[in-house]
């Protein structure tokens, strides 16, 4: 299973709240590992070319590549408000192949999201270095904006 679906797969199983794991909640998570990751250990988890469209960092590919994956099943639910969503859900049991500091990684973003609902997990994503400085429509380097912001947080060139 290539990297972008290990992680998928690690969510889907891994997350607490499988109904809430909805296309933008997932790829947003994605997005905060791949920041995560890219403060830490200059390098994204993913191979994600992150975009930062009207709906802050959402790149579509990831939710249709995973439709056609039988691993993983796309369901139309409703949210609370009525309003149509996706829900992504692993087919079959999973035994994670990605390194503990990957995991690690992970499970950090699982921990400081899945405790807020849905507005304050926007606000969060919204709050991100990348998003603050960058425009829409950019394209996010999040290893290059992760550098930047080290530098301007520490002070020190990194």
């Amino acid at each position: 299973m290539e990297k972008l679906k290990e992680i998928v797969a690690y969510f889907c199983s891994k997350y607490p709240y499988p109904k809430e794991l909805s296309k933008a909640r997932l790829v947003k998570m994605l997005y905060l590992a791949d920041w995560k990751s890219s403060i830490t250990n200059f390098q994204q988890l993913s191979d994600t070319k992150w975009i930062y469209n009207n709906y802050g960092p959402y790149v579509n590919d990831i939710v249709e590549n995973l439709k056609r994956d039988p691993s993983f099943e796309v369901l139309d639910e409703t949210n609370s408000h009525g309003t149509p969503k996706q829900i992504i859900r692993l087919n079959h049991s999973y035994e994670s192949n990605l390194k503990q500091e990957d995991k690690i990684i992970l499970d950090f973003v699982i921990k400081a999201t899945s405790p807020l609902n849905y507005s304050e997990f926007i606000d969060l994503v919204y709050s991100t270095y990348p998003i603050k400085v960058s425009s829409k429509k950019s394209e996010l380097n999040l290893v290059e904006l992760a550098k930047d912001y080290k530098k301007n947080k520490d002070g020190d060139v990194v």
